[in-house]
């Protein structure tokens, strides 16, 4: 051993203990500013950048952008901010002021001692974005928006062999949270499904609510599909069941539409509209 390893051998051992708990607890608290600073970044959003660009996002974009969320619209800001359109939702969702601070990328005010949890605060965003979500996409913007999505075939398609991979849209049976987890509406067969990812059994339906669905086909008619109606028929060696029979088909005109040739400009049966005529 070297007389300068030496050395530095016995200045290790004459260190003083204090001195590493000091540095110990400097490395902690840069930790925790790193951390917190991440935290700030990813829930309320910041407009520092580096200098390698801006590394941040609007919080609507960025809870757009999470793994199953993609059947979400981005609802604009103008929108958010208007409280005519958050009527009757601070009685609905947990600390709603703090929740809609996060939504617009406010930064929460330090003397709050009314959050126990931030935790508590991120899942009323979510609630309460979800409920501004579900009006947002029953106006002319929000529409366009998941007619957009709907064209391109985010939210999958119908299962059901006969309506051939039809377009679906997200929907809701109830307005209300936390009652049932979101549906698919397929536009062909007029019926609902559950969605086939597991990532999707979590979202609330009330985010897409009872409305919309219906309200894109009435506005947009040119996106109802157009597909021939066909009807599984069961059968046995070549045998169609009888309707009488036990496992025989029941039913089967709920399956049945109108032709599209039938009706006026109206949506009446030519055949009813020349009654009333006479």
């Amino acid at each position: 051993m070297s007389a300068f390893d030496h050395q530095q051998q016995q200045q290790q051992l004459m260190r003083p203990d204090n001195v590493e708990e000091e540095e110990e607890e400097e490395d902690e608290e840069d930790d925790e500013e790193q951390i917190q600073g991440e935290y700030n970044e990813e829930y309320y959003g910041s407009d520092v950048s580096n200098e390698s660009g801006p590394e941040t996002m609007p919080w609507i974009a960025w809870f757009c952008s999470l793994g199953g969320h993609q059947y979400f619209a981005e609802v604009a800001d103008e929108f958010v901010e208007d409280d005519f359109n958050l009527t009757g939702l601070n009685s609905i969702v947990p600390f709603y002021k703090e929740a809609l601070d996060m939504i617009l990328d406010l930064e929460p005010e330090e003397d709050s001692t009314k959050v126990p949890d931030v935790s508590i605060v991120e899942a009323s965003a979510e609630q309460l974005y979800g409920l501004i979500h579900q009006r947002f996409i029953v106006t002319r913007q929000g529409l366009q928006q998941m007619a957009d999505k709907y064209q391109a075939g985010h939210f999958g398609s119908c299962p059901r062999t006969f309506c051939q991979s039809t377009n679906v849209v997200p929907c809701g049976r109830y307005d209300l949270p936390g009652v049932e987890t979101v549906k698919l509406y397929c536009p062909n067969c007029q019926d609902i499904y559950s969605p086939p990812s597991s990532r999707y059994h979590n979202l609330d339906g009330a985010y897409f609510g009872t409305t919309f669905a219906h309200m894109l086909f009435h506005i947009y008619p040119e996106l109802v599909p157009i597909i021939p109606n066909k009807i599984y028929a069961p059968a046995i060696y070549g045998f169609k069941i009888s309707e009488y029979s036990r496992c025989g088909p029941r039913m089967q005109w709920l399956r049945n539409k109108q032709d599209p040739k039938t009706l006026d400009a109206s949506g009446k049966l030519i055949k009813d509209s020349d009654d009333e005529d006479k």
